[in-house]
């Protein structure tokens, strides 16, 4: 391939992530352009190492994205958007199958949740104190 079909690339791959963001693929962008100016460096360089330059350098350019966002997190209006569990602390929820030895169920919204937490009577009101490994921790309202 040449130089110029790698930056090619590197563009449509650049403006697909402008068309559809979030997809990360202005990673995959910045790894064939690297590829396309190492081309212009090596102009020889067979096809296989310039496949496997691009595979190498989308691996590295996937991780340093991942752990800038990690340390640069995209702020927003509702931080536990995509966080059902955290989201459901301090909500009010109805025993659905008693709570008896700290073991029952809950009704949260449209669905049912495992619980634990003092006994209490099937339609019992209590409220959502926390959610670990799926099991919703209810604490008396």
């Amino acid at each position: 391939m040449t130089p110029l079909l790698w930056l090619g690339v590197a563009v449509v791959l650049g403006i697909a992530e402008l068309l559809v963001p979030g997809v990360f693929l202005i990673f995959l962008a910045i790894a064939a352009a690297v590829v396309g100016v190492a081309l212009l460096a090596l102009a020889d360089l067979p096809l296989v190492a310039q496949l496997g330059a691009f595979a190498v350098w989308s691996v590295v350019t996937v991780l340093i994205g991942r752990r800038w966002y990690v340390d640069y997190p995209v702020e927003t209006s509702d931080p536990l958007l995509n966080d059902r569990a955290a989201r459901m602390a301090g909500e009010i929820v109805t025993v659905s199958v008693p709570i008896v030895a700290g073991s029952g169920r809950v009704r949260v919204g449209d669905s049912e949740w495992p619980a634990s937490g003092p006994d209490a009577e099937a339609g019992a009101r209590m409220r959502v104190a926390k959610v670990t490994g799926g099991i919703v921790s209810v604490e008396p309202l």
